[in-house]
């Protein structure tokens, strides 16, 4: 049997995708203000993710400096896909309009400041993508809109599973009849933190 290579963290941290000037200045930004951000590794699983489902209607929970939003705009551009964010800080929200800009995203963004629990029922159904980034304990309180809210077939992406808070998520949509899931605890460069685990769940 093959062994694997040699200090495999420094391997993987050596084959982390390029990016633009933008995105690394957000990913610096999140390192001095201890700003979680999903890093460039889980970003470009989202681009991926989203341009591989075909995405049109994303909906994201959780924006912060906006990100995994930009990966997400961007993964679903070939078919003018569009991303619903919602984020509950005032502040978060600004710069992340402001990065959204500077991305050439904004058009296709559209950031709802508000907290998550509260704008939900609010929303009409028929999401291709949903990417959960909210505070852990709130997974579970999220999960029956989310299952109203996405498309059978859809996808639903949920960040930092390895959380202690999370558990009770993870639990329910192990066992859960409407959705088909998988748990993957994985090393992620420049995440936060890069130890960590993502739900990926199919809308059954």
């Amino acid at each position: 049997m093959s062994k694997i290579v040699d200090k495999p963290e420094d391997y993987f941290r050596g084959l982390v995708p390029p990016r633009e000037k933008l995105m690394v200045e957000l990913e610096n930004q999140a390192e001095h203000e201890n700003i979680p951000i999903v890093g460039p590794v889980m970003g470009e699983l989202l681009y991926i993710l989203a341009a591989a489902t075909r995405a049109e209607r994303i909906l994201e929970l959780g924006t912060a400096t906006g990100y995994s939003a930009i990966y997400l705009a961007r993964g679903c551009a070939q078919l003018a896909g569009s991303v619903v964010t919602l984020e509950s800080s005032s502040d978060m929200a600004a710069r992340a309009r402001e990065n959204f800009q500077q991305a050439g995203v904004a058009d296709r963004i559209e950031i709802h400041v508000a907290n998550a629990l509260e704008v939900l029922p609010q929303l009409q159904a028929g999401f291709d993508l949903i990417f959960l980034d909210i505070e852990k304990l709130d997974y579970v309180k999220v999960l029956a809109e989310c299952q109203r809210l996405i498309k059978k077939g859809g996808l639903l992406v949920a960040d930092n599973v390895a959380f202690k808070d999370a558990d009770e998520f993870n639990q329910t949509i192990a066992g859960h009849s409407a959705w088909r899931s998988i748990s993957l605890f994985s090393f992620l460069p420049l995440h936060s933190p890069e130890q960590d685990a993502l739900c990926l769940a199919l809308r059954c």
